[in-house]
């Protein structure tokens, strides 16, 4: 049974943005592969373009849909084994996955970082609790530590812009007046890694520093106009701090990304975004921008996904 759960499942990323390719000149050209197939959604927090673009990636391959919004629809779940479950929480996520896996062929599950605990959140409690007791394939639409989807349409949009086969990408911090998950970022860190002809740094200010397990030996820096020098992409994405977890440690506007600063960049962001607080207004809707191209490539992201996942049932 093959998941996508993580960016390390994808086994061939070239093969992949072929695929994903392939699917935006013939989007139904997969359709009999999910054809009598059902595909179950779970969302545990909000989403936009995460849940219509899977929805619409599921229609393409000829599936159905089913959705629900946990915050509002769904018992509250209990995760921990030998809890007595005598308060708040009415089921236990051992019955109710699978329950779900007998109603649904895959399993799409949207679930943020708590931002309260480090050990609780890279324990990715719901994600893993739904792959540990589900009998279908799980898709992560968005995890406490991860976001695979958005990642791989990151990739893709890089590949479809790029015109250097070693394109210099920089992934720089800027201010939000919101602490943030890494989910975002750590996902990009990984995929930018598995593609070792991508020039990949980071830049962001001291105790802003990712997961080291993650980042490895990534180049790192804290002057930003250094960093940026000479891109060619500029992903643009703010995360609380890691060490000190969850926390808001700084807020210097002069991390905000200006027209100035992106230089012959192109910019992204995965969405949404803070006006004049990330970005101003010049950056973000100017033809350097290719957020909306991002957001497209979600529809194929989770298509490539998803097909990859029928072809293993």
């Amino acid at each position: 049974m093959k998941h996508y759960v993580t960016v390390n499942d994808i086994d061939s990323a070239k093969e992949w943005i072929d695929l994903a390719r392939e699917l935006k000149q013939d989007p139904f050209k997969f359709k009999e592969l999910g054809e009598r197939k059902t595909l179950g959604l779970l969302f545990f927090n909000n989403s936009l373009r995460t849940r219509l673009s899977t929805q619409k990636a599921a229609l393409h391959l000829g599936m159905h849909c089913m959705i629900m919004n946990f915050s509002s629809e769904g018992w509250a779940l209990e995760f921990e084994d030998g809890t007595i479950m005598d308060k708040g929480k009415a089921e236990h996520i051992r019955e109710a996955a699978q329950v779900v896996s007998q109603y649904c062929d895959v399993l799409g599950i949207r679930a943020f970082a708590s931002l309260g605990s480090k050990e609780h959140d890279e324990a990715e409690i719901v994600l893993n609790g739904f792959k540990k007791h589900a009998t279908i394939p799980i898709l992560n639409m968005e995890s406490a530590t991860g976001h695979p989807l958005q990642a791989l349409a990151d990739l893709i949009t890089i590949r479809d812009n790029s015109t250097k086969k070693n394109p210099k990408v920089v992934l720089s911090w800027a201010p939000h007046p919101k602490a943030l998950p890494h989910a975002v970022a750590n996902s990009f860190v990984e995929i930018m890694q598995q593609n070792s002809a991508i020039d990949f740094s980071i830049t962001h200010p001291k105790g802003y520093e990712l997961n080291p397990l993650i980042t490895k030996d990534v180049p790192l820096y804290y002057d930003q106009d250094k960093a940026l020098r000479d891109a060619d992409f500029v992903y643009v994405k703010n995360w609380s701090s890691y060490n000190s977890y969850g926390k808001v440690l700084c807020t210097d506007a002069n991390w905000m990304i200006t027209e100035k600063k992106l230089g012959h960049a192109k910019f992204m962001h995965c969405l949404p975004v803070r006006r004049n607080v990330v970005v101003e207004d010049a950056v973000l809707d100017s033809s350097r921008s290719l957020v909306m191209e991002q957001a497209n490539n979600r529809t194929y992201a989770a298509q490539v996904a998803l097909l990859k996942i029928l072809k293993g049932l």
